[in-house]
């Protein structure tokens, strides 16, 4: 991985292997989080054995390595829509079976995988929402770093602000922001929130949740003084 703190050089091209997702998230823990991963930081093997035979069938390959890799990582997996720990895995009925694995922190949305596809080593995930369960991304691995993005995003406290942003600024997002190569993907809450794009600069993360005027976008800095440079980049009404 580069030295750079720009998320959108480090995952140019996309996320294309799980291998591929695992290091990233080894350089996002060290690179913008301080604090490197340490084998203490995974589920254990034993661990994950039990869970495997309490629910009656082997978790997919995605899913239980990054449990054996970060899924004791509060910071990077439980701060705002946490990662379920690996005992409270359950199968909702939906759609003939949905392992859930992530919970929205009110219970208004659950994300998961289809059983009808558990058996792939990198299955796709559904997400719940208002409308039922629809597609979220086409690979756990991928799932795996939104869910770093999003929950590190929440957790940074004065590293992090929001705000509405007005669609004259959105050019200006467009030229000092690049577009982090992750698909589109919905946010539970609503239509309007989608689809949620995600952009960076050196020391810089963006989400923008939706496509309209005043559409919402969650900024993280990786310092102080790089939020307040989004801040000065896109000075919209910003909440913090």
């Amino acid at each position: 991985m580069l030295d750079d703190p720009d998320v959108s050089v480090v995952l140019r091209g996309g996320v294309r292997t799980r291998s591929h997702a695992w290091e990233f998230v080894r350089w996002f823990a060290d690179a913008w989080m301080g604090r490197p991963l340490q084998p203490e930081d995974g589920c254990t093997a034993n661990e994950l054995a039990a869970v495997e035979s309490g629910l009656g069938f082997e978790l997919p390959a995605a899913l239980s390595e990054g449990y054996a890799l970060f899924g004791r990582r509060d910071d990077l997996t439980r701060q705002q829509d946490p990662v379920v720990k690996p005992s409270g895995l359950y199968v909702d009925d939906a759609l003939g079976g949905v392992l859930v694995f992530r919970l929205e922190n009110q219970d208004c949305a659950y994300w998961g995988i289809p059983l009808t596809q558990i058996e792939q080593d990198d299955p796709p995930v559904v997400v719940e929402s208002h409308q039922g369960w629809i597609p979220f991304l086409d690979r756990m691995s991928l799932a795996w770093v939104e869910l770093v993005l999003s929950e590190s995003l929440f957790g940074a406290d004065s590293l992090y602000d929001a705000c509405e942003l007005p669609d004259a600024l959105v050019p200006g997002l467009h030229a000092r922001y690049a577009r982090v190569d992750l698909p589109d993907h919905p946010m539970w809450a609503s239509e309007d929130d989608s689809p949620v794009r995600w952009y960076a600069a050196p020391g810089r993360l963006v989400r923008r949740d939706g496509l309209q005027d005043q559409s919402w976008i969650h900024a993280r800095g990786r310092t102080i003084s790089d939020l307040e440079t989004v801040r000065e980049e896109l000075p919209g009404p910003w909440v913090g």
